[in-house]
């Protein structure tokens, strides 16, 4: 006979609906390990720099910015043109900071995408136009020069005392708008290689080494870790590593993962993992709602009654209490037995944080329970 719980799984919509995300449980597929781990010594470098965006209608800086003033001063000394910082006053320039990502492998005369954002008080960077700027790394060695017209993707209008906004207009970017001038540290392995795993599982790991021995033939791999697995680079791979990286990217693997809950109780989303159970338990829930109105009602004098007209305001209270009813969830229950229990009581999601947090405690989740 079927279960009670059987007949309230179409409330799992009403879940969706509402702001929770479910996991529903689906057979577990396979990953390429290109996406589950990375090669260890190939990675990427933060560039950072200063900058100055020319050209803005109105929009830039304060004119007595000292950062503005003493940057175009050096600029214009290191163009020939000497001036005193003190008698500069621009307000179609803004002080910005330049963020790239310098990706491995990068050579000299590559092409960057860049991020630039306002230092000072600049209202819009519309229109303008960023200077040759260096950018420098953690070494402090410039890696690669940005410069270019800056795309905001948005607008600011002000005409007397309103204005129109759109998007953020004080951070643009320019695609394409740095040159790479030397060589990415870039670190090739020789004896061996070291697949870092995204997320660090010891199943996962010990998955990767077994498939990437498979695939190769032999033994080669070895788990050395949660989060690192090595792979010998026998002598007929010595001079073809790039070609055993490609080999290796391509194999399947199908990762292992902790049986999570994840609560934001600021948006109130609830995600539950496929793998979340519960132990026996017994859920309660009820609500107490009260609703309160007021209907002005216009009280009207008898015609020798010598009174005025007013307003008289009546006020009605209405106490509505939930049922509480108790659903039953049997052990070892599915994601879709658990949404269909609590959707069964009504629960709303940030009435979910709640009773997930007080199944946690109660030790009837079999999961780890996460509060961003």
């Amino acid at each position: 006979m079927p279960s009670r719980l059987a007949h309230r799984l179409p409330l799992v919509a009403t879940f969706v609906a509402a702001g929770v995300a479910l996991a529903a449980p689906t057979p577990a597929a396979a990953d390429r390990l290109k996406d589950l781990a990375s090669i260890e010594g190939v990675r990427a470098n933060h560039l950072t720099g200063f900058g100055l965006v020319v050209g803005l209608a109105g929009t830039g800086d304060d004119a007595s910015s000292p950062v503005v003033r003493r940057s175009i001063a050096k600029m214009l000394k290191h163009l020939g043109v000497t001036i005193d910082a003190a008698e500069i006053k621009a307000k179609n320039v803004a002080a910005v900071m330049i963020t790239a990502e310098l990706p491995p492998f990068a050579r000299p005369g590559q092409r960057l995408d860049v991020v630039v954002s306002s230092l000072g008080s600049a209202k819009s960077l519309a229109g303008g136009t960023l200077l040759a700027t260096p950018l420098k790394g953690g070494d402090r060695q410039t890696w690669a020069v940005a410069q270019g017209s800056v795309a905001v993707g948005g607008f600011l209008v002000e005409g007397g005392a309103g204005s129109q906004r759109k998007n953020h207009v004080t951070t643009a970017r320019i695609p394409a708008g740095a040159l790479v001038e030397g060589d990415a540290p870039t670190v090739m392995p020789r004896g061996e290689l070291v697949l870092i795993l995204h997320q660090p599982d010891f199943t996962t790991a010990a998955r990767v080494a077994a498939a990437i021995d498979a695939a190769l033939g032999g033994s080669h791999a070895a788990a050395r870790d949660a989060g690192a697995v090595t792979v010998r680079i026998a002598p007929a791979w010595r001079q073809r590593v790039a070609a055993l990286v490609a080999t290796l990217e391509t194999i399947e693997v199908e990762p292992d993962q902790i049986a999570r809950v994840v609560v934001d109780e600021r948006t109130g989303t609830v995600v539950i993992g496929g793998d979340v159970r519960l132990r026996p338990v017994a859920i309660a829930h009820g609500g107490l709602t009260i609703a309160v109105s007021e209907a002005p009602v216009v009280s009207q004098p008898g015609p020798l009654a010598g009174g005025t007209t007013t307003v008289v305001p009546r006020t009605t209270v209405e106490v509505t209490e939930g049922g509480g009813e108790i659903q039953l969830v049997p052990a070892a229950a599915s994601v879709a037995d658990v949404a269909a229990a609590l959707g069964a009581l009504g629960a709303k999601p940030r009435d979910l944080i709640a009773i997930l947090g007080a199944l946690r405690a109660a030790g009837a989740l079999r999961a780890r329970l996460e509060v961003l």
